[in-house]
């Protein structure tokens, strides 16, 4: 199927689902969802035929043509200005649109052999609209970053993994998704990019309009410690908050989070003048997770629940050194981990391992530290066991909406105990999809084993 034959369906499904309606106000629920996923496609298919001919605009625009090189006929010094004009989008974006063009375009040698792309999954992804511009720019760029270090067998490899991983997810996730498959790629370039991070870190004060101002740069090492113990704070606000009887009364907490966080900072430091008081930050706990072999390798990447950015397993010896980290080493020996019905409460080493598995909420993902352990089938209802295979890791808002809305949760078996290799899947109500296709939650979203 042509890139112009694709997107005459795809313009043709929008007009169909949006039949019968004169603006948007008039779609029912059903129609505004087949109508958002419409747009998606059309979007999607767009953006391969946008990059398609960025590819020909760029390579029509060559400098070695001089004076006959259409930007410069066109009055454009390059070929991204003229996109930028052409469409109205920006300079940089117009740049991304004209490198995803080259990386996925085919090309020839020197006698004019025909070659692949550059890229051939992330081009065939485009080509079906699995992967839409940005998220191709995305994976492109940190392609092209570890192509020296890696070399040719390992970028493709991580270039599969990333076209089939990237598909469905949000631009957030993509790049959640990316900084993991670019530390695999060159484990050995992490060192030196903390070093260069952490020399840039930086926390300025001054005084304005009678505020105080507090800007803080960080490197992950050195805000790992920052982000768990503000968002622990908030967590047990939160809490606070929801076991109180009456929310309308004077004294209510009516804090933004924002305002939390601050307030956060403020006991934070009270404490350490003081130290007279406990400070409430819900259990939270940094967990530096890491290989075995890596560790004992000296070598490879570490990763810190709730933070994306992977670390060196240099900066990961340094944390697990100090005070409130816990190490987490997989391959190694663990403890028990099913406790049946003797214990109505999961553990504390239940909980780390549920983490390993899900990484914060299995649904929306959030850090692990704003999340609680739940039974999938209740401890009283349903008489559930407190063992991994019935536990899940979920904020209050997901709780409450699988409970309210008809969600089914279902565990795919991995490994032991421990809870190793193990999936969790989320399987929507018939109302959200008839055919309840099971979407798959947790950190295998974004597990990047070859």
């Amino acid at each position: 199927m042509s890139k112009l034959t694709a997107l005459h369906e795809a313009m043709s499904r929008l007009d169909e689902v949006w039949a019968e309606a004169d603006d948007s106000a008039e779609l029912s629920r059903e129609q505004l969802i087949a109508v958002s996923e419409s747009i998606g496609v059309l979007r999607r298919r767009l953006d391969a035929v946008h990059v398609s001919v960025a590819a020909c605009i760029s390579r029509e625009s060559r400098p070695e043509l001089g004076a006959e090189s259409l930007a410069k006929q066109q009055g454009f010094r390059n070929p991204a200005t003229l996109i930028a004009a052409a469409t109205g989008v920006s300079m940089g974006d117009a740049s991304r649109l004209v490198k995803v063009g080259e990386a996925t375009a085919p090309r020839s040698d020197l006698l004019g052999t025909p070659l692949p792309a550059k890229y051939p999954s992330v081009s065939e992804a485009l080509e079906s609209g699995a992967l839409g511009a940005p998220a191709a720019a995305m994976i492109i760029a940190a392609l092209d970053r570890c192509r020296i270090a890696a070399g040719a067998e390992r970028i493709a490899e991580g270039e599969r993994m990333l076209a089939e991983k990237a598909a469905g997810l949000a631009l957030d996730d993509v790049r959640k998704l990316v900084v993991r498959v670019e530390a695999w790629l060159d484990p050995d370039g992490l060192k030196p990019q903390e070093e260069e991070r952490r020399s840039k870190r930086a926390l300025s004060l001054f005084e304005r309009d009678g505020m105080v101002h507090l800007n803080a740069v960080l490197d992950v090492e050195t805000a790992a410690p920052v982000v768990t113990a503000i968002r622990g704070f908030v967590t047990a606000a939160f809490a606070a908050r929801e076991d109180t009887p009456d929310a309308d009364a004077p004294d209510a907490d009516r804090r933004t989070v924002p305002m939390i966080q601050a307030d956060a900072l403020a006991v934070f430091c009270a404490h350490v003048l003081g130290c007279e008081r406990r400070v409430p930050v819900a259990g939270a706990t940094v967990i530096v997770r890491m290989d075995l072999d890596d560790l004992e390798a000296g070598a490879g990447s570490a990763t810190i629940d709730g933070l994306d950015q992977p670390v060196s397993i240099s900066a990961a010896r340094r944390m697990a050194a100090g005070g409130g980290v816990i190490p987490c080493v997989l391959g190694g020996d663990s403890e028990v981990l099913d406790w049946g019905r003797e214990k109505r409460l999961f553990t504390r080493a239940q909980r780390l391992a549920l983490v390993e598995r899900d990484g914060g909420c299995a649904m929306c993902g959030l850090p692990p530290e704003m999340t609680k352990a739940h039974h999938i089938r209740w401890w009283k209802r349903d008489r559930g066991p407190t063992d991994l295979s019935n536990g899940v890791l979920l904020c209050e808002t997901c709780h409450h909406r699988i409970h309210d809305s008809g969600w089914e949760i279902r565990i795919e078996a991995g490994g032991s105990g421990s809870g190793s290799g193990a999936h969790v899947w989320f399987i929507p109500p018939p109302y959200v999809d008839p055919a309840r296709t099971p979407r798959l939650g947790g950190r295998a979203r974004f597990d990047i084993a070859a």
